[in-house]
Formats: structure tokens, sequence, C-alpha cells
């Protein structure tokens, strides 16, 4: 059987820090057959000129349409049996696309297969940086084997179960991943691998971080109440408790300090917090030891904290509004 062509999007909008990191990982890799496509989504600084200095395929979005309309875009211009997608602010090893065939050719049901990035960073992070990626690898490392949500900042799909799939939806900006995994996981079975590896750069400050698990979790209230579940994979109920705890932790702080008989209570929601998901706070003591131990689990509570903050404003709005209840039943054009 020939080898199939595979297309890699690289959907981008504003990565001039990566993308010739990128693009270079792409070009690096030992699968012969590909062609690459990369998507500028109407960025405002010169990730473009850079792209265009590499053997790649440029196109560009008349004007910013979010990363499932940049997706699709890129799906539209490409001819492979397989489209693979890569993030711009993410590098892949050399062998990730190889992988990613064998991996099809080993199991023709599958509809997808999606990567996991390193434990270590692209660069060198600060220490808010530091906590997200290992906490980002922990989360997909645990998960790994059949799920239902969707990785696609790394990772590939058979072009026939993407267009039995349907695009992604545009009008979601922060959770089209979720959307189309679920529409597609509904169809094929998909994998979550260690083998189809990269490398990630990710939120390097907290408040960037916290608005983004904000609001993340509040889009995800509709998805989650239309479907009466979270997805298979990383959303356990054990997380759903360490969140909760989070915030109870935090919150319970203020109230311990004026009255000291209620000094237990933030003290037992922390270990409650831990004890939830201990496999993550082990990991991260044997990595890094106990000092940086104690800074991930001040910033995994502020993080939970901000997702506990995000679902209760989304079940505000899935309350007040009828259109937020609706969205993720709009058609997916691309």
């Amino acid at each position: 059987m020939a080898a199939p062509l595979v297309s890699v999007v690289v959907p981008m909008y504003n990565d001039r820090r990566t993308v010739d990191l990128c693009l270079r990982s792409v070009l690096e890799q030992t699968y012969p057959k590909l062609e690459v496509i990369v998507v500028d989504d109407a960025s405002t600084d010169d990730s473009a000129e850079l792209a265009a200095g590499h053997p790649v395929t440029l196109v560009r979005a008349e004007r910013n349409g979010g990363p499932g309309a940049t997706r699709n875009l890129g799906v539209r211009h490409a001819t492979g049996e397989i489209v693979f997608f890569l993030d711009a602010d993410l590098t892949m090893h050399p062998e990730a696309v190889a992988q990613a065939v064998e991996l099809f050719e080993e199991n023709p049901s599958y509809g997808a297969v999606f990567g996991i990035p390193d434990k270590e960073p692209l660069f060198a992070e600060t220490l808010v940086g530091q906590y997200r990626i290992l906490q980002y690898y922990y989360w997909r490392k645990s998960a790994e084997g059949m799920v239902s949500g969707g990785f696609y900042a790394l990772g590939a799909v058979r072009r026939t179960a993407f267009l039995e799939a349907g695009w992604f939806n545009p009008a979601l900006r922060q959770t089209e991943e979720i959307d189309h995994a679920e529409r597609l996981a509904a169809r094929r079975p998909m994998l979550l691998t260690s083998r189809i590896r990269g490398r990630l750069s990710d939120e390097s400050r907290m408040r960037p971080l916290l608005r983004k698990a904000f609001v993340r979790s509040r889009l995800r209230v509709p998805f989650y109440l239309d479907r009466g579940r979270a997805m298979q994979g990383m959303e356990t109920g054990g997380r759903a408790v360490a969140s909760v705890m989070a915030a109870l932790t935090l919150v319970s702080l203020p109230p311990a300090v004026v009255w000291p008989t209620t000094a237990l209570v933030p003290g037992i929601a922390l270990v409650l917090c831990v004890l939830a998901d201990l496999g993550q706070y082990t990991f991260v003591a044997k990595e890094r030891g106990p000092a940086f131990l104690v800074f991930f689990t001040l910033c995994h509570l502020l993080v939970g904290t901000a997702v506990v903050a995000g679902l209760a404003a989304g079940l505000a709005q899935w309350v007040l509004s009828g259109r937020f209840r609706r969205m993720y039943k709009q058609e997916a054009t691309a």
C-alpha cells in the first residue's frame, strides 16, 4: 500500500516567537510525504512574513476568525488523506507524523490520534510557565488511551473522519475542540498517545492563565448540560472535587483569620484537594522537589478557583440566556 499524503495544518495568530521553531520541526519530519499549510489568522505581527521564509503554503485569512475558522481554512486547502494539526506555539518530534501514520495503519477504525507534549517546555519558562507545562503534561499523560475530548494542537485526523464529523464551529473561539471531538468520537474511536510527542510554549503569567481557565470553564457549561457528562479522559470526578476544594480552601482563609474556630476548614479543604488528584502532586514532587511542589500547589489552588468561578458564571448565564444554552447546537459550517 502506498504511503498516504499527510497535510500538516498550522493555524497561526501572532506567533512570531515560535513559528520558526514550529515549522522547522515540521520540515525535519522523518515521514517523506508531506504538504505543509500555514494559515495566518490575520496576525498583527510579522508571523506571516516569518512563515513565508519556509517552503510551505501560506494562506492568509481576510479577517481574524479564531482557531476553528482557521483550521477549517487549512483543511479546505489540504489534499492529504490525513490532516495533522499543529498549533504554531508547539514543535513536534521528528517521528511524530510517522507515528501517526503507523497508528492509523495499525488501527483502521481510528478517526483521530492525538499527541502529548513533553514535560519539558519549548523555552526556559517562568515559574508559572513551569507549573503550566507540568500540569498540562501530567493531565494528558494520565489520560492516555481512548478519549472523547480532542487535542487538535498536536494530533492527526483522517480526512474522511473529519468530514463525517463536520467542520469546526467558527462561532466557538475557546471550545471549538471539545465540540468537534464530541462529534468525531460519536463516529470513530480517538486515541490520546505519547507515541506522538512535541514541545509546548504556554502561558507564563498567572493573570492570563486564570482568565483562560475561567472563560473555558464558563463556556463548557452548556456543553456539559447538553450531554449530561464531562469528557472522557482528563476530566475526572476526582479533579472536579479537587477544583471545588481548591475554591473552598481560598474562600475559607479570610474567615479563618477572623474566627479562629473555623481554621480547620481551609486545612481540611486543602488536604481533600490534594488527595483528589494525588498522582499529580506525587509526580511534581518527584520531578521538582518539595519547594517547587509548594509553589505548584498554590498555582493549582488559584486555577481550580478560577475554574469553579467560571462554572458558577456559566450556570448563571445558562439560566438567563437562551442563546448561551444553544451555543453548541448551532450548525457548523466551513
